[in-house]
């Protein structure tokens, strides 16, 4: 997290943001939209804590939270608050130290042994098995199509 003090002139940043303030501002977040069993979208940056809006259409309810994020980061700003990295920011190296039992490590051995595979490549294919990764493939074409869209919403026209 960042935590920062503005240090222009009051209502200068909010109109034409510069230095500190526009590189927040720049900052894309993941946002999580879900249907509204009432109708309608209800969108939310889940990093910026009380960030969520709602709108008629999917499109409506991106660009209410395109605003309240904006209104988010300056009022945090503006406060001297910490305002939190993305979490697409995140460094993941790709290794994890994991600490188990020995009676359950030598099982798992075992079992991939069996199978002809290492102890590691077959936890990775357990691991993935759970996370639904044969389910995430079947739709990350929509996916795409959704995020195409999206990006073409947020662009200036």
């Amino acid at each position: 997290p960042m935590k920062t003090k503005r240090t222009t002139k009051k209502g200068s940043a909010a109109e034409n943001p510069t230095g500190p303030l526009a590189e927040l501002l720049a900052r894309e977040y993941p946002a999580t939209l879900t249907r509204d069993p009432d109708g309608g979208f209800v969108a939310e940056i889940f990093e910026l804590p009380g960030c969520l809006t709602q709108g008629e259409s999917i499109e409506e309810a991106l660009e209410n939270l395109a605003e309240a994020r904006r209104l988010w980061i300056e009022v945090a700003y503006e406060a001297g608050d910490e305002i939190p990295r993305p979490s697409t920011e995140e460094n993941y190296s790709g290794r994890l130290l994991l600490r188990l039992p020995h009676g359950l490590h030598r099982r798992l051995a075992e079992t991939a042994r069996r199978e002809g595979v290492s102890l590691n490549q077959w936890i990775l294919a357990r691991l993935a098995e759970s996370m639904g990764v044969g389910e995430l493939k079947r739709i990350e074409g929509k996916l795409d199509a959704v995020l195409a869209r999206i990006e073409g919403l947020a662009s200036p026209s």
